[in-house]
């Protein structure tokens, strides 16, 4: 009985000194509201200044996808005519800009983050998951820096690629171009041998009718005849065909008017890099209204905060040392 009533006597008494305690720390904190607010209104100067001192930070952001059927048009036509039907789809022409601009400017951001003044650049996904649309920010010290510089690096890289892609096209037009001729030059040197094929065989049968005397035609169906009895068609019917046939043109095929007909096609291409496009603006680099950092609240309220505190603890360390009784 008498240990529970010391119990409760020793934790009222507790309880009373815990509450006095407090009482007393805020009675100190109290008296000592001057230096508070001294060290609250310093810290808060001392948060104004950085603001005025500390570099800005603004970031401009585009967003970017695909480019349209149109602006790769030039080159998507060019294709077609350079391989026909087995040319790549508009989908496989769209992803290749689009591949070469996306990894393009992520060599761009590294190279930028290398730097010994670096430059921020940040390519990354608009949706998780899905490689297109794409997000491209920069950082600058200002809203407007910020923009111009973002605006003009995707120019520079679209300007790039597409300057590559049409350069590749053009070695593709070049190497066609020489393949046809090529090929147009042989079926042109075959088509004169098998002429002048023709030619020698109707001269010796021309000689071989002159000698034995065959003037006339001896048969009615001269399609019948073989190569060895031509001369039976008479020396003069054979000077008749042999003088049309040094006249007549080459015995060409439908192979050789086709390949002509894409070398035209192709000589006639003509390349539109300024019209081209690597990419298209779902959302053009924005011109930001707000800072990233320093945030003027957010600060102004931390030096206030910071103040507060170190001023609380100078006022309960000078009291401390005061009231600070060695033991003997």
């Amino acid at each position: 009985m008498n240990q529970d009533n010391n119990k409760v006597v020793s934790n009222g008494y507790n309880d009373s000194s815990e509450s006095i305690d407090l009482i007393d720390l805020l009675m100190q904190l109290w008296k000592g509201k001057v230096t508070i607010i001294a060290f609250a209104v310093a810290a808060i100067i001392l948060a104004v200044i950085y603001l005025f001192v500390a570099k800005e930070k603004w970031t401009s952001e585009a967003i970017i996808t695909l480019p349209d059927s149109g602006q790769i048009a030039n080159y998507n036509n060019a294709m077609g005519v350079l391989y026909d039907t087995g040319a790549p789809t508009i989908v496989d022409v769209q992803q290749r800009f689009f591949g070469r601009f996306n990894s393009a400017i992520s060599a761009l951001s590294e190279q930028l983050d290398n730097q010994a003044k670096p430059e921020k650049l940040t390519i990354e996904e608009t949706v998780k998951g899905q490689p297109v649309p794409l997000k491209v920010s920069y950082v600058a010290t200002s809203a407007g820096e910020a923009q111009k510089t973002l605006n003009t690096y995707i120019q520079q890289i679209n300007k790039r690629v597409v300057t590559e892609l049409d350069e590749d096209l053009q070695t593709s037009i070049n190497s066609k171009v020489d393949d046809l001729k090529v090929d147009l030059a042989t079926k042109e040197k075959i088509a004169q041998e098998k002429k002048d094929k023709r030619l020698e065989i109707l001269n010796q049968a021309l000689i071989v009718a002159q000698q034995s005397n065959i003037k006339n035609t001896l048969v009615q169906q001269a399609e019948t005849l073989s190569e060895d009895t031509l001369f039976v068609l008479g020396s003069d019917a054979l000077s008749s065909i042999i003088k049309n046939e040094a006249t007549r043109p080459l015995p060409l095929d439908e192979s050789y008017f086709g390949a002509r007909q894409a070398l035209l096609a192709i000589n006639a291409l003509k390349s539109k890099p300024d019209t081209t496009y690597a990419f298209r603006y779902v959302m053009k680099p924005s011109l930001p209204i707000r800072r990233d950092s320093p945030k003027k609240g957010l600060t102004l309220v931390l030096g206030a905060l910071v103040g507060l505190i170190i001023g609380s603890g100078v006022v309960l360390g000078r009291n401390a040392l005061r009231n600070y009784k060695p033991v003997v």
